[in-house]
């Protein structure tokens, strides 16, 4: 068995090498392919853990929720919106010049890198810096009319921290915008990444069913049925993709012959695997089964992708793999604990809830005052 995978890993590097050559890239090794597909996984895995644990920390300490939710319909009108933008992209590359329509992209996505990467490192900043320097609060706060009539337009609270991790996020910024080094492409990618897992939300189990399964048809669809998606994920200059060059080991960090994940193949089972944790949550039991059963079978599902794409040397719809890994898991979990009702009918909302819960005790405590009028 072993030489039967050594002999398939030689003929992928060898077959991935005469690709590279032909198309006047530098040709990648057998050990820099695994280094760089290595640490796509590692990437990918790592901001659907980080931002499913966060998307537990929001519900918990947010008073209001401000997180988006998808519903049914969202859910299937969203692979037919997502055709139409990324045949729309195509055609924009088509006609104008991909220069031009970077160059608008690249002032787009800085804004939104700045931010999505601040917010990613605040954490991480409050924990590292001493105690000794002094975290001063801030509040940026913007009003309309006077007395009762007054309302907030923007009230935003921040700390000198906070400060701090934007200007670092800028200085990331003004790096990605002048070099375009894969390096800080991704370091915005898993940053959009985490914070799109942990914002996100879809409101129940049978609304990521829905989603995934209309993503699956739309990604064998633009990969396999035209070369749209190929086209506009290698002319689209923006961070919306994880890339790690494969000849990293040769010509180290100006390397330019890259191996690359899209960011929808990480969100959008990211969101349906966090979903699964809050499920978990919801059960209160011990164990995360649900979550951890399904991010084991996404790594599979990514390994499948990466040893099928080396096999027929074609870039491959990785959600053609990913999402019978993501729906299959959990409803085979969920059958054989005898949890399948339960798990379809969640309802991840608590403050729908919460309300309702509010409205009974109001209306039952009301008509108790009035019999007791009454009487």
């Amino acid at each position: 068995m072993a030489d039967i995978v050594e002999n398939v890993m030689q003929q992928a590097a060898e077959n991935l090498t005469e690709t590279t050559t032909s198309s006047g890239k530098p040709p990648a090794t057998l050990e820099g392919t695994a280094v760089a597909y290595g640490s796509l996984v590692v990437m990918a895995m790592l901001p659907i853990f980080l931002g499913s644990v966060r998307s537990l920390n929001k519900s918990s300490s947010q008073s209001k929720d401000r997180t988006e939710r998808m519903n049914t319909k969202d859910a299937m009108m969203f692979p037919l919106i997502a055709s139409v933008s990324l045949f729309g992209l195509y055609l924009f590359f088509k006609i104008f010049s991909r220069d031009y329509i970077n160059l608008l992209l690249t002032g787009y996505f800085f804004c939104l890198g700045v931010l999505a990467l601040s917010n990613l490192m605040s954490p991480v900043i409050n924990v590292l810096v001493p105690t000794s320097i002094p975290n001063i609060p801030f509040q940026l706060q913007f009003t309309e009319g006077e007395g009762n009539h007054r309302k907030d337009i923007i009230n935003y609270k921040f700390t000198s921290y906070d400060v701090a991790c934007l200007f670092m996020s800028t200085l990331v910024g003004i790096w990605y915008s002048l070099q375009k080094h894969w390096i800080a492409n991704n370091l915005f990618g898993v940053a959009f990444a985490v914070n799109a897992v942990a914002l996100l939300r879809l409101n129940n189990v049978i609304t990521g069913c829905i989603l995934l399964s209309g993503l699956f048809v739309y990604d064998i669809f633009w990969v396999f049925g035209t070369n749209v998606m190929v086209t506009v994920a290698k002319s689209f200059e923006a961070p919306i993709k994880l890339v790690f060059p494969q000849d990293l080991l040769t010509n180290g960090l100006s390397a330019s012959n890259f191996a690359m994940l899209g960011l929808g193949d990480i969100v959008i089972p990211g969101i349906f695997i966090a979903l699964l944790l809050r499920f978990d949550m919801s059960l209160k039991r011990k164990s995360r089964l649900y979550f951890y059963a399904t991010f084991v079978a996404y790594f599979l599902g990514l390994m499948t992708t990466i040893f099928v794409m080396h096999v027929f040397k074609h870039a491959q719809p990785a959600l053609l793999y990913l999402v019978p890994a993501c729906i299959g898991t959990p409803v085979a979990v969920a059958l054989v604990k005898g949890d399948i009702k339960t798990m379809f009918a969640y309802d991840d909302n608590p403050q729908e809830k919460e309300g309702k819960t509010e409205k009974k005790g109001s209306s039952s405590s009301g008509g108790k005052k009035e019999a007791k009028k009454t009487k």
